[in-house]
């Protein structure tokens, strides 16, 4: 949808602008649904307000003042059975100093992490290994399993043993490249400068808003078909699509997910198809529940789940605390699925269900009553971003064609802000060699 609205900043008004998706809606993984007559999101629902690529397209787009932040509240820890803070001042979990993570850890952990700016530091500039050996090596498996996991899983739907930490905490990387002498060195050095005000924003009325802002000013046209074979036509492209229906164009924007860019490349980029299909995949599901107003859920935005809890959940959000109360129920979403599970694809929405209702009460000690519920799995649409993830991007991109180019979260982030930075890269990429062409 970005690319879509950057190809008619760049290419004018008498552009023609395709968008082929057999999807029920447009908006991939952003996605609004009304729950209890309340705009919800339930896919991605926020973004980082302190990267600039999301509210300044708002702002381009007339969208300013729909920005909503959160309402303060904090989120917190499920760990051995009971609720605890997080812990103030980490870098996606991971901790800065010992004392923060005072209750969460056993007491020999404290200790090392207390001690750890005193060890020797082994550190090669530019390695990527995975964040949980360097965080279990400096601090404690502890750390690992009820810090950086909880924030990792509801990020990635995976773990601090697959992500790498140039993409899980990229300014820790850059901070030991730097010569921070110690883990927590490179904490502290990557803490942003203010740590005042919110981390998230949302939009008023949902991302749909957004998506309705796209639609309107990039005038796309929208085939509710999937592409199958892409193909060389002189100096521009064929597509054929699900009904065999052929489709001419002098530039393209491949923006699929991972595990679909293979079969798509096949022809024209095999390298970057082989190189897709090495990224590892995982599978969500997220369920929304509206319960009575006046159900008494706790004052904090959510929980996040530790490794080896007995929950079917991996992260509850307390949607209406988080956000702020629009309506006369209260909102709540569960996601479930992590890599290396077919639990989204293998559980109904019964079970879901059950499993949402009994985490809750388990965790808050509060039997709900829902008054809407709905479900949606995003199937294979989280990318892991394994050790050494970047050099994979970059071996993604080496041999596209000068008018071909990719958009998507298996790039160069898969949150909100990335996806938008990487599709307006794309299409400046085509716009710019068609010209020249």
């Amino acid at each position: 949808m970005v690319a879509a609205y950057r190809l008619r900043t760049l290419a004018g008004a008498d552009a023609d602008i395709t968008v082929f998706d057999p999807a029920d809606r447009l908006g991939g993984i952003l996605r609004t649904e009304r729950i209890a007559g309340q705009p919800m999101d339930i896919g991605a629902e926020a973004y980082v307000v302190r990267r600039p690529e999301v509210p300044a397209l708002l702002a381009e787009l007339g969208l300013a003042g729909r920005q909503i932040s959160t309402t303060g509240v904090r989120p917190t820890i499920y760990s051995q059975g009971r609720l605890h803070p997080l812990p103030a001042d980490t870098v996606n979990g991971i901790p800065t100093s010992a004392a923060s993570v005072t209750g969460l850890v056993d007491d020999a952990t404290i200790a090392q992490m207390a001690a750890e700016p005193s060890r020797p530091m082994p550190w090669r500039p530019g390695s990527d290994p995975a964040v949980g050996a360097v965080v279990a090596d400096r601090f404690g498996a502890q750390v690992v399993a009820r810090s950086v996991d909880p924030m990792l899983s509801g990020v990635y739907a995976g773990s601090a043993a697959t992500i790498g930490i140039r993409s899980a905490v990229p300014t820790v990387a850059a901070a030991l490249d730097a010569g921070a002498t110690s883990l927590t060195d490179a904490g502290r050095r990557a803490l942003p400068g203010s740590t005042q005000g919110p981390v998230f924003g949302a939009i008023d009325g949902g991302y749909q808003v957004l998506l309705d802002a796209l639609v309107a000013h990039s005038r796309l046209q929208w085939v509710q078909t999937s592409i199958q074979h892409i193909g060389r036509d002189g100096t521009g492209w064929s597509l054929r699509d699900d009904d065999g229906r052929q489709w001419g164009a002098d530039g393209v924007i491949v923006a699929v997910p991972a595990a679909r860019l293979a079969p798509l490349m096949a022809d024209i980029a095999p390298t970057a198809g082989a190189a897709a299909a090495r990224i590892p995949v995982a599978s969500a599901a997220v369920l929304a529940l509206a319960v009575p107003g006046g159900t008494p859920l706790p004052a904090q935005s959510g929980v996040l789940v530790a490794t080896g809890e007995r929950l079917h959940t991996k992260a509850i959000t307390l949607s209406t605390r988080k956000w702020g109360s629009r309506g006369n129920a209260e909102l709540l979403r569960l996601s479930f699925g992590r890599f290396g599970d077919d639990l989204a694809r293998a559980t109904s929405d019964a079970e879901l269900q059950n499993w949402a209702l009994a985490d809750v009460l388990t965790v808050f000690g509060i039997a709900v009553d829902p008054v809407d519920v709905r479900v949606h799995r995003w199937l294979d649409a989280m990318p892991q971003y394994s050790p050494g993830h970047r050099e994979l991007a970059a071996e993604l991109r080496a041999e596209l064609p000068p008018t071909l180019a990719l958009a998507g979260n298996y790039l160069d982030g898969i949150g909100v802000p990335a996806c938008v930075g990487v599709a307006g890269r794309a299409a400046e990429a085509v716009v710019a060699a068609t010209i020249r062409r």
